[in-house]
């Protein structure tokens, strides 16, 4: 996409520059650009990118990981285990507070990790080898499993979604599948909700009672010193205009600018450029089992065939191939259960008639395909984009509703008929540490009702997850993780669309910024 509309946007400024709270004005205030609008605030409820960055700023966590993704103490002192593996205790450090001045206990992290395990793919594995979890004291954490789960450090100090957050007591016993809407962390900063204009504006506090670990940090481990007495979200969906208001100053980071945007950001010289999380993120196209076409699994392989991922990444981030790479099957390609099991189901040139006759084949009927956008979301456009057309050539009847991320987080968890308010497709894209493993990729699920949006029934897909918690070495769970992959192409529980390295933005005078994700902590200005 052309962005002539550059000088226009410049004349967009004087919105940026509406009158500020007076606290916010000099040196102690970052200005960020997130990538899309902070429409759900509870990241145990929704996986969306945007509610689990904010998370992080709220709350914390019992462990981190640090920038090797090893599973690190965070909010906890220490652990020991007894009982061949089968008992652990979590002893929590002293004095930490939750916003609202209470102490931390142990009974709001039993409570928080209950709910959490309720919706986390991770979380589900460490509760079902769990035979109670409770808190033997205020500071004491008991878990009394089953069997050994050596991964629970891992567990706990997950960094993608759903993070295990600690929240007090009184907001972890909510319903996993309702919102919490009251933000009470014990993190870093604190959640102004006075402060807060949906779709324009989030701003957080430092909290003067937090405690950073001792060390140095690194990732979501180590020492979370905030720098900035706030933090301000601006909420700017048109990249134009976003473009500007970086080369002019009027903000500090702008999270993931668009891919053909980039060499005007570069010559501007005053910002830093650059890939943040080297992981890569996995473009995703997922269908909904509930309704047809795509509870037909002849259907669901018909338009297999019709996916080319270097189409959907070329578009996603632009004509640079070191910001993309394919083929990609179900794992990130630098973990170590990545294979090349069933690729060849994948072609960098489709034959659409062949896609055609085969959706046909299929007793496809012509039935609408709601098709749900994210016109805010650059990136996540320019893939559903591309996926629309791929699907009218295919022969689909494309119903594309142009909504806004927001809507797609609140949407697709709806199980009411596309012609009723639901949907039958929405894309979106994971961080390649939530497709390292099958701990943690929500994707590589069938189990329903339980699952990840789009509710799959997969019985061979939970088997094979089973068997590879209880794989005995690597190499076993490297051989799993490749039938897995063969079944995602077989079943088809969702359309992998390759790997994008997402760039981004900030100014040159900020230092700090940690790799990864968007982290607000360790970041300051100046050296």
């Amino acid at each position: 996409m052309k962005r002539r509309t550059i000088l226009k946007a410049g004349a967009l400024l004087p919105l940026l520059a509406a009158p500020r709270i007076a606290a916010a004005q000099g040196q102690r205030v970052l200005k960020f650009i997130p990538q899309s609008d902070l429409a759900v605030l509870d990241p145990i409820f929704t996986t969306a990118y945007v509610t689990r960055n904010h998370g992080y700023l709220v709350f914390d966590t019992l462990y981190g990981q640090d920038a090797q993704f090893k599973a690190q103490p965070q909010m906890v002192e220490g652990a020991v285990t007894e009982a061949d593996g089968k008992l652990w205790k979590l002893t929590l450090r002293p004095g930490l507070k939750f916003h609202d001045g209470t102490p931390v206990l142990a009974r709001d992290c039993v409570a928080s990790l209950q709910r959490w395990g309720k919706r986390d793919a991770f979380g589900q594995a460490l509760m079902a080898a769990t035979d109670e979890l409770s808190a033997a004291d205020d500071r004491t954490i008991m878990f009394r499993l089953k069997k050994p789960f050596p991964l629970l450090p891992d567990a706990l100090g997950k960094t993608g979604s759903n993070v295990p957050v600690i929240m007090p007591e009184r907001l972890a016993k909510t319903d996993a599948f309702t919102q919490v809407t009251e933000m009470v962390g014990s993190g870093p900063f604190r959640f102004k909700a006075d402060e807060r204009v949906a779709g324009s504006r989030v701003v957080y506090e430092r909290f003067a009672d937090y405690q950073p670990r001792q060390g140095a940090a690194s990732f979501t481990a180590g020492g979370k010193v905030a720098n900035f007495d706030r933090v301000e979200w601006n909420v700017i969906p048109d990249s134009a205009t976003a473009a500007a208001a970086m080369q002019n100053g009027e903000m500090d980071w702008w999270e993931n600018p668009p891919g053909d945007l980039l060499p005007l950001l570069k010559r501007s010289g005053k910002l830093n450029v650059t890939v943040q999380d080297q992981t890569g993120f996995l473009g995703y196209m997922r269908p909904n089992f509930l309704f047809p076409p795509f509870d037909n699994l002849a259907f669901r392989r018909a338009l297999l065939g019709a996916v080319n991922q270097a189409d959907f990444m070329e578009a996603a981030a632009g004509e640079d191939t070191s910001l993309w790479h394919t083929p990609v099957g179900a794992f990130c390609p630098s973990s170590p259960m990545a294979n090349t099991v069933g690729m060849g189901a994948l072609s960098d040139k489709p034959d659409m008639a062949k896609v055609r006759q085969a959706v046909k084949d299929s007793g496809y009927k012509g039935e609408k395909v709601v098709v749900m956008g994210a016109v805010d979301f650059p990136i996540i456009n320019a893939i559903v984009n591309v996926g629309v057309d791929m699907m009218q050539k295919a022969g689909v009847n494309v119903d594309y509703q142009a909504v806004d991320w927001g809507t797609v987080v609140q949407r697709r968890s709806k199980k009411d008929p596309p012609d009723k308010g639901g949907w039958n497709v929405f894309f979106t894209y994971w961080s390649g540490l939530d497709n390292f493993n099958p701990a943690v990729d929500l994707a590589l699920r069938g189990n329903g009702d339980g699952g990840w949006f789009g509710w799959p029934v997969m019985p061979k897909l939970e088997n094979l997850r089973t068997q590879w918690f209880d794989a005995p070495d690597e190499a076993a769970q490297k051989r799993i993780c490749g039938e897995m992959q063969q079944v995602v192409f077989d079943d088809v529980p969702f359309y992998p669309l390759g790997q994008l390295y997402q760039t981004t933005a900030f100014k040159k005078e900020l230092s700090g910024v940690l790799d990864g994700f968007v982290l607000f902590w360790n970041v300051k200005r100046g050296a």
